[in-house]
């Protein structure tokens, strides 16, 4: 069975791009099924692993004050993190991934399961897209990692 790491990888072969990532609740799960994929190296930057608020302000620069206002589970957050991570690599795409796995909430009304993943192009606008998913923990945190690499693959599908 192919998976969408393998297709993204060679899209990105394809089109002459390097990808970067930046994760929260994956923590490092995108890298990790990216990296699983024989020739990754060519097109993989790698991946800013923001788990916690400070994280995400001091790796990728994000202002906390947003953070703050939006909430690190967003449209905005992931948003900005996408860009980060393609302002901060080089790369000529990046995703990032920002949510909450579970099994206990962030003290908003954000449920568990809530997750915001966002694509961002060099030379192009960022776009970012909410899931809800179900299950338990590693279940929500493999669900969103394959979700931003369909959203990737789907995002590079008009170069």
């Amino acid at each position: 069975m192919v998976h969408n790491e393998v297709f993204l990888v060679e899209r990105l072969a394809a089109l002459g791009r390097t990808l970067a990532a930046a994760e929260s609740c994956t923590a490092g799960l995108v890298a990790d099924m990216i990296a699983s994929v024989p020739g990754a190296s060519r097109v993989f930057w790698g991946s800013f692993v923001t788990y916690m608020l400070d994280a995400k302000t001091v790796m990728l620069g994000l202002d906390r004050a947003a953070l703050e206002k939006y909430g690190a589970v967003s449209r905005e957050t992931a948003c900005a993190m996408a860009e980060a991570a393609l302002a901060k690599s080089g790369a000529g795409a990046a995703v990032s991934v920002t949510g909450l796995a579970g099994p206990d909430g962030d003290g908003t009304s954000v449920p568990v399961g809530t997750v915001w993943v966002a694509t961002a192009l060099a030379g192009g606008a960022s776009a970012a897209r909410v899931f809800h998913f179900k299950g338990e923990r590693d279940a929500v945190r493999r669900a969103a990692a394959e979700a931003a690499l369909q959203e990737t693959l789907d995002r590079l599908s008009g170069y």
